[in-house]
């Protein structure tokens, strides 16, 4: 990556600021956590919001990209939707968005995401491959979890990323929040890329991206709200990148490999996957974890592919929406 690339951590304490500035019209909590670190509850007892879950999109982004809420259609359905942009795709969503970050202490587990993981270099194959590390002495991390971090947890993230507590800003919101639901829709660029660097290209060939995906409807038990969250992505979720590849060939196979109707396990609910699956993501299959639908634009001929479909039945029905 260029030494003109942005520090993650600084960007997103710019919102942090903002979050914590309005607490009343993002509708967050703001408290002081163990070892005198910054907690910022989006979910846990703190109403959160369509604003805040927003906000957080971008904070998960590092600051490298936009997030907006605006109705989409799909077939004869109106939801809610989340759209999101980044000029810095690799950085955005790789180095900062990606839910990387396994935390476990004592009894408290939750999975972390944010510019945090740019730090502590989590996963290192991930900052491998996209060549990026940030430096600072602030950290910012966002956990899914349904409780604030617990001294011990505070203890380990801070010295995974070599900073004092004090400099620690951990936004909590639960899967089966407004603002996890939010979040979690936004990830759908981070989830193209992903599956992109995984199907064989090289993610800092991608010089844009942008997509949007349904917001789920909330529900009170986390493993539903895990399904439905995963659901808007794999049914709903839309892709649009720009690239510089060398070869249209290689770029169409690689496209044609990358949506979420090429898995084994497509048209199930993600919720009965996950069951199956013994609550164990490591075997299902991963060809699920991808977008409904992509398309890349390559800017070094001028073509344009695209694969993959909305399945709005599907959508309609993992969403638990009954019409009258």
């Amino acid at each position: 990556m260029s030494r003109l690339a942005p520090s993650v951590n600084k960007s997103a304490l710019v919102l942090v600021d903002k979050a914590m500035g309005d607490k009343e019209r993002f509708c967050v909590q703001i408290e002081k956590g163990p070892l005198g670190c910054t907690i910022i509850d989006a979910g846990v007892k703190a109403r959160g919001g369509y604003a805040a879950g927003r906000l957080v999109t971008e904070i998960c982004l590092g600051g490298c990209g936009t997030a907006s809420i605006v109705p989409m259609q799909y077939d004869n359905l109106i939801l809610p939707s989340i759209f999101v942009e980044t000029d810095f795709p690799a950085i955005a969503t790789l180095g900062s968005q990606f839910a990387g970050w396994k935390i476990e202490a004592d009894n408290y587990t939750a999975m972390g995401s944010g510019p945090a993981r740019a730090l502590c270099q989590k996963p290192k194959e991930i900052y491998e491959l996209i060549q990026y590390k940030d430096h600072h002495d602030t950290a910012v991390i966002v956990l899914e979890a349904e409780s604030p971090p617990t001294e011990k947890a505070v203890e380990i993230i801070s010295r995974e990323c070599e900073i004092t507590p004090r400099n620690l800003y951990a936004i909590v919101a639960p899967t089966s929040s407004i603002v996890g639901s939010v979040q979690i829709s936004g990830r759908i660029v981070e989830t193209g890329i992903h599956k992109l660097s995984q199907v064989g290209l090289d993610p800092k060939l991608i010089i844009h991206g942008s997509g949007y995906a349904p917001i789920p409807p909330v529900h009170p038990q986390t493993a539903a709200a895990i399904g439905r969250t995963n659901d808007a992505l794999y049914y709903g979720g839309v892709t649009f990148y720009t690239a510089n590849v060398e070869s249209d060939s290689l770029l169409k196979d690689i496209v044609s490999k990358t949506p979420s109707c090429n898995a084994s396990v497509y048209g199930k609910p993600f919720h009965e996957i996950l069951r199956e699956a013994k609550f164990d993501f490591y075997q299902i299959d991963p060809n699920i974890f991808a977008p409904a639908m992509i398309t890349v634009n390559n800017a070094r001929t001028g073509t344009t592919i695209k694969a993959g479909k909305i399945d709005a039945k599907a959508l309609k029905y993992m969403m638990g929406i009954i019409e009258t």
